[in-house]
């Protein structure tokens, strides 16, 4: 993962999850099946248990996403059961089953700590959605647990990589505008650390024990967008099979990070304009209005003014938005920060991948402060991934560098000689050239060469045959 974008992120909202790992908890066979088969048809891995000694037994094993338990239980009834599982994880979302579905189990299971409640004969439908809702939401309090950590890590400032004049200044701004309400617009090219502002922004606030929600508004289509952001009643279009909750819902008290904002068409513009105005919204085929309190923090590494001038971008939802507006540096601007960032990656990935790499050849370092970085931090984390994984030494040396920065002819352009050459012979021979750099690196041991390559024995094997790669012998002495 790119130091621009710190924790993976992405957080998904509770409605949009697909998959997990499920426990049920239930005595009677029939019912285990019946469950088993309705949620591993939709992709969950599923374990079950006839007994809670049983189950927490395997609770014990293996973590689990979500308990599906049953109220009325052999030995220890199912309310005993709960605790027992709260005593292991006081997080891991628990969905009561019985066939006596009053209103006094409901509320006490409810009560206990149950997330929800549901009653034999159950609608398959209703389940899916309940149990996708409750890992989806355990998902993202376990990611904001994690951003919070994070916190304590990196955004204190002193641990954001980083001293040049431009970054010191930045570091100024985020201190003083982390516990406003206003918006902010981070402008920046792509791989500067826009997301890495954002979630320092939102770990700095008063909102920080709240979710941190970043969407990419450019990698969805509208339609689609819209239902994320905003959510949708059921049937308010063809898929739409159960209610969802939007981004908006689950950031609600937090900060909802949109990335890409300039590629927002003028309709979903139009809603986020009301949003930002009003705090209201409604789902997707709704008619009831929503109330939310979010804070929202926008990127783009496009100019915005340029985009209102040719009537791209609506000029009022420009200026909500650029209430403050942080400008990120590309990495050649802060190239006092290099250093840095280089031996920042290294110690990471060198630990990551258990090598024993721990510098930068003088030689090496040159074309690392003079190269032009068009993919800014991204690429050069990037780059040092990859010449940590290739490194058998102690140090990073000009060989284990893309030839693009240091002069050498790529193998892209060996073939651009050959310009009637095929897309598919082109890619065969950048990936014979390749396989054979690689060997040569291990001193042709394809065993070597595979574990460099992430790769099974088998399957490098397979393509040293298929490449027609004539493996060399090794020197014995």
């Amino acid at each position: 993962m790119s130091e621009a974008a710190v924790i993976a992120g992405n957080s998904q909202s509770a409605s949009t999850v697909v998959g997990g790992s499920v426990l049920i908890v239930d005595d009677e066979a029939e019912i285990r099946e019946s469950l088993q088969t309705i949620l591993e048809l939709e992709g969950f891995s599923v374990a079950t248990a006839s007994t809670g000694e049983a189950g927490l037994q395997r609770l014990g094993d293996q973590p689990f996403d979500l308990v599906l338990l049953d109220l009325s239980l052999p030995g220890r009834d199912g309310m005993e059961v709960l605790g027992d599982i709260q005593a292991i994880d006081r997080n891991l979302p628990v969905i009561m089953i019985t066939a006596y579905g009053t209103v006094e189990n409901a509320v006490r299971a409810m009560r206990s700590g149950a997330v929800n409640f549901v009653q034999k004969p159950w609608d398959n439908e209703k389940l899916l959605a309940d149990v996708s809702t409750a890992i989806g939401r355990r998902r993202v309090e376990e990611e904001n647990v994690q951003l919070r950590r994070a916190l304590k890590q990196r955004y204190n400032f002193e641990h954001i990589v980083g001293k040049s004049e431009p970054m010191l200044k930045i570091f100024d701004l985020v201190a003083q505008v982390a516990n406003s309400r206003s918006t902010v617009l981070l402008q920046g090219e792509s791989g500067t650390g826009k997301e890495l502002i954002a979630k320092a922004l939102h770990l700095n606030s008063q909102r920080r024990d709240r979710p941190f929600v970043p969407v990419n508004t450019g990698s969805m289509p509208t339609d689609l967008l819209e239902s994320t952001l905003f959510g949708h009643v059921k049937g308010a279009f063809t898929s739409a099979i159960a209610s969802k909750k939007g981004l908006f819902e689950v950031a609600d008290k937090g900060t909802l990070f949109l990335d890409e904002i300039a590629t927002m068409g003028a309709e979903t513009q139009a809603k986020i304009l009301r949003v930002l105005q009003d705090r209201r919204f409604m789902h997707l085929g709704g008619i009831q209005e929503l109330q939310v309190d979010v804070r929202i923090i926008a990127a783009t590494n496009v100019d915005l003014r340029q985009m209102v001038r040719e009537g791209k971008f609506r000029e009022d939802l420009f200026y909500r938005l650029n209430v403050i507006t942080i400008d990120l540096p590309p990495l050649r601007q802060r190239k006092e920060d290099i250093p840095l960032l280089v031996a920042h990656f290294l110690k990471k990935y060198a630990e990551e991948n258990s090598r024993a790499v721990r510098g930068v050849t003088t030689e090496a370092l040159r074309p690392l402060l003079t190269y032009s970085w068009p993919g800014n931090v991204r690429e050069l984390e990037n780059v040092i991934e990859r010449a940590v994984v290739l490194s058998s030494g102690t140090e990073i040396d000009l060989s284990l560098l893309p030839d693009h920065m240091i002069g050498r002819t790529s193998s892209l352009a060996l073939h651009e000689s050959a310009p009637d050459a095929s897309l598919f012979e082109i890619v065969e021979n950048i990936e014979r050239s390749l396989i054979t750099d690689m060997l040569e690196k291990c001193g042709w041991n394809q065993t070597e060469a595979a574990e460099r390559f992430k790769v099974p024995l088998s399957t490098l094997n397979q393509k040293i045959r298929r490449l027609n790669i004539e493996i060399k012998k090794k020197n014995r002495a």
